[in-house]
């Protein structure tokens, strides 16, 4: 959730404004509730002198009752240019008279300019490191511990909340100012050498060649590097010092909007009466909006499970493959006009998983997360039912793997056909955000049929078939006992066309063959029969007719018989020769 929807914000979305009528109520589970004796808090402020005659307690964070009193357990306030921090422990942490409040003044915290400002705690030491230099508190006051009780607390910033108000709780002891990464950071924070580091290297003044500088330039940074100091007694060296100086901004999406610069000259003279003054110089540097990051969030956005599944208690893995990619478009050489995608890796500061159709009923569903998942990425979150929240600075894979083990179980998914879900993340506090990723889970009810239709079960497909692959889908269904109905029908289908196919071939190869048959017989009958349409015999008059034997033709006889001839009277029998040589 967006909890700071409701402040002043510049066009660049990362500074707050503060006018002294709004405050903001920081949701339980951001930061812990009981602090150890080792944190940081962290912020950019810009401030000015209090309005009015009498100033009043100006709050920028603070711990209170969130009923029935107006305690404050902890507060970050200024006072009449000075910065206060309050921090009271309960009677259970300690129970002796121990410092409470640590009071600073400087020159910086109203001079209507940004600085960046580190609270390191470790009680009973409290130190301050204001644009990257350590500053120890000038005054610090003891008191009592908080009595023990059971009254919860609210965290705000640019303002307190008095829970113990008779009327109405309200907000009091508004901020005038502006803020701009503000943390809270448990446990022990880094050295004030890193920690000038880190401030120092995001924005500031720098030269670009030291070693160009020439001889006799002598030149000086603040710690925060806005401040740069120059000396020489050659007005050309001086000149060319300041041709080399540049302005630096290292953070990956800078914050757009103009610099101010101010160039200031001073002249020394010596046994001069009248000495030159030089008008200073104002200049700005115009910090052009950084090309945003489109982050995307993209997976499977629709399966379903047998109802048996959203009752074991592994539950349901609802975003097994989500996976989150950042893209900008980067301008092309060539082409000014034209653009290409290209991935970039960043971070994140928080996921929400947000339940649509309905917050979950926590008597019979709820979502789980292992802890250790959250602890061995640095992350925290929260569990409501209206959802799950991940926060906490990390990498887009870390986030990943944390969604990837982000479970779901109903203890009686009878009543219930579909669940909706709904993923969106966001970096720097919701300056940039990812699109709306939703997901919509589907449950398979079981239902008892007859023995006498010989199915014991049928599962109750959805009007929509997906085939989505579980990675913890370890039972698969029995084939004997659930069948889906659509299959079936496909199965029967195909089986009775493949039997249609092989009996048309059967058919196809009978018929063939017995065409085949018939065609050979006819050409063996037609090889049989004799063709006497152009047969004519003829018999020579003069040729000696032999006399024949028994069988009807002459041994030895030659054939030039014509059957007209033969035909005509009858032939007489002659009786078979005995005698050789009549042959």
């Amino acid at each position: 959730m967006n909890w700071t929807a409701g402040l002043l914000v510049d066009s660049s979305e990362m500074i707050f404004k503060f006018d002294g009528r709004q405050g903001a109520k920081i949701p339980d589970g951001i930061v812990p509730k009981n602090l150890t004796d080792q944190f940081t808090i962290t912020m950019w402020m810009k401030h000015g002198p209090s309005p009015g005659v009498r100033a009043e307690k100006e709050t920028i964070l603070c711990n209170s009752d969130k009923t029935e009193m107006n305690r404050h357990h902890y507060a970050l306030y200024v006072h009449n240019c000075r910065l206060v921090f309050l921090l009271r422990k309960d009677f259970d942490q300690a129970d002796t008279f121990r410092p409470a409040e640590f009071h600073w003044k400087l020159d910086q915290i109203c001079d209507k300019e940004w600085h960046y400002y580190v609270i390191n705690v470790e009680f009973p030491v409290v130190t301050l490191y204001m644009d990257g230099a350590t500053y120890e508190p000038y005054l610090v006051t003891n008191d009592w511990p908080i009595h023990p009780s059971h009254i919860a607390m609210q965290l705000t910033v640019g303002a307190c909340w008095q829970g113990g108000e008779v009327t109405k709780p309200r907000f009091a002891q508004f901020f005038h100012g502006s803020l701009a990464s503000l943390t809270i950071r448990p446990g022990k924070m880094e050295s004030q050498k890193v920690i000038s580091c880190l401030q120092a290297c995001k924005e500031g003044l720098d030269i670009n060649s030291l070693e160009s500088l020439g001889q006799g330039i002598k030149y000086h940074f603040n710690p925060s590097q806005s401040v740069l100091v120059m000396e020489g007694d050659d007005i050309r060296n001086i000149n060319r010092a300041l041709q080399k100086v540049s302005y630096i901004n290292s953070r990956q999406f800078p914050t757009a909007g103009v610099r101010h610069l101010r160039v200031s000259s001073k002249v020394q003279c010596f046994g001069e009466d009248v000495c030159i003054s030089i008008p200073d110089v104002d200049a700005y540097v115009m910090v052009l909006r950084a090309m945003e990051p489109q982050i995307t969030l993209h997976g499977t956005d629709r399966f379903w499970r047998p109802a048996t599944q959203f009752e074991s208690a592994r539950g349901v893995t609802l975003f097994p493959d989500i996976k989150i990619v950042s893209t900008f478009a980067k301008a092309e050489a060539p082409a000014p006009k034209s653009a290409v995608l290209e991935e970039m890796l960043h971070n994140l500061d928080f996921c929400d998983i947000l339940v649509l159709g309905g917050d979950l009923d926590p008597r019979q569903e709820c979502l789980e997360l292992n802890h250790s998942e959250l602890h061995q990425r640095h992350l925290d979150a929260t569990n409501s039912t209206a959802g799950y929240s991940i926060y906490g600075v990390g990498s887009m894979s870390r986030y990943e793997q944390v969604l990837r083990h982000i479970r779901y179980r109903n203890w009686h998914p009878a009543s219930l056909q579909a669940r909706r879900f709904r993923i969106k993340c966001s970096e720097l506090n919701g300056r940039y955000t990812s699109n709306e990723f939703n997901l919509e889970v589907s449950i398979l009810h079981e239902v008892r049929v007859p023995d006498k239709e010989h199915v014991s079960h049928l599962i109750v497909q959805p009007p929509f078939l997906q085939s989505v692959q579980h990675p913890e889908s370890r039972t698969s269904i029995q084939r004997s006992s659930v069948v889906p109905s659509i299959a079936t029908v496909v199965i029967i289908i195909s089986v009775c066309m493949l039997v249609f196919v092989v009996a048309m071939g059967m058919y196809r190869v009978r018929i063939a063959h017995q065409h085949f048959t018939q065609e050979a017989e006819a050409a063996k009958e037609a090889e049989m029969d004799w063709d006497d349409s152009a047969l004519t015999i003829t018999v020579n008059p003069m040729e000696v007719i032999l006399p024949w034997d028994r069988e009807g033709v002459s041994q030895g006889m030659p054939l030039h018989l014509a059957l007209s001839s033969l035909c005509q009277k009858p032939c007489p029998i002659w009786p078979r020769p005995t005698d050789p040589s009549l042959l």
